[in-house]
């Protein structure tokens, strides 16, 4: 485990196991820290694992590469409710292949650009951005929604 790295790194319950720089990016192999996780369905701990599947996402750029982590996308199998869970990252929306923050980073980009220059800077296909974007605005379309509900009700 490289400590200088995950600090600098700095995502929530994973270690970085190794680094490799090429011309263009830079590629970080993460570890999970946690032993396992909590069942969604019932709530109970296990660390029973079934299967890892590994991932790559990308993530804000550093010294003008672009970066990639590979994770390990880990499936657990709960005795209690006799299902399959996978494992959520906090820094990962579900099913997405980008960290939140370069999401967010994006999607704050379009005030000063248009979609076909962050596209091209980004080295992003325009379908990709214009998805970033879209997934973002409901997010905190959502998020708005629901802080205004927490108001009516106080």
């Amino acid at each position: 485990m490289n400590v200088g790295l995950t600090h600098l790194l700095n995502l929530p319950g994973v270690a970085v196991e190794s680094c490799n720089s090429f011309q263009d990016s830079v590629s970080f192999q993460l570890r999970v820290l946690a032993k396992g996780t909590c069942c969604p369905h019932c709530r109970n701990y296990t660390q029973e694992l079934h299967q890892i599947r590994p991932i790559v996402v990308r993530d804000l750029p550093v010294y003008g590469k672009e970066v990639y982590l590979k994770l390990p996308r880990r499936q657990f199998y709960c005795r209690v409710c006799q299902r399959y869970i996978t494992e959520r990252l906090q820094f990962i929306d579900w099913r997405r292949k980008y960290t939140q923050r370069y999401e967010e980073n994006i999607y704050s980009q379009i005030n000063h650009f248009n979609i076909e220059q962050i596209s091209r800077q980004q080295h992003l296909g325009v379908e990709q951005v214009k998805n970033i974007f879209n997934h973002i605005r409901q997010k905190r379309q959502k998020q708005h929604l629901e802080l205004s509900k927490k108001e009516v009700l106080l």
